[in-house]
């Protein structure tokens, strides 16, 4: 029986190494790759909301960032309506 893995373009043995140097990387080097990750996908939301909203102002961006990271109810709680 193969292993399926989490990635369809990676061989189950890439992904028992990739996993095992992860298990034995320091904790700073897993926070590191987390934050890095973390800006990434930032940096992808805020790509795709320009894409839609062109001509949106860096106020609005960050308006509609924050509708998609916390969700419609809290981003307007804490940053008031999307403008119109």
């Amino acid at each position: 029986m193969t292993m399926r893995t989490q990635s369809p373009d990676t061989s189950p043995e890439a992904e028992r190494v990739m996993i095992e140097l992860l298990r034995r990387a320091p904790i700073w080097r897993r926070l590191q790759l987390a934050d890095s990750m973390s800006r990434t996908a930032r940096l992808l939301a805020m790509s795709g909301i320009r894409q839609r909203f062109p001509q949106a102002d860096e106020d609005e961006l960050r308006r509609r960032f924050a509708e998609l990271y916390l969700g419609p109810e809290l981003a307007e709680k804490a940053f008031g309506p999307l403008p119109s």
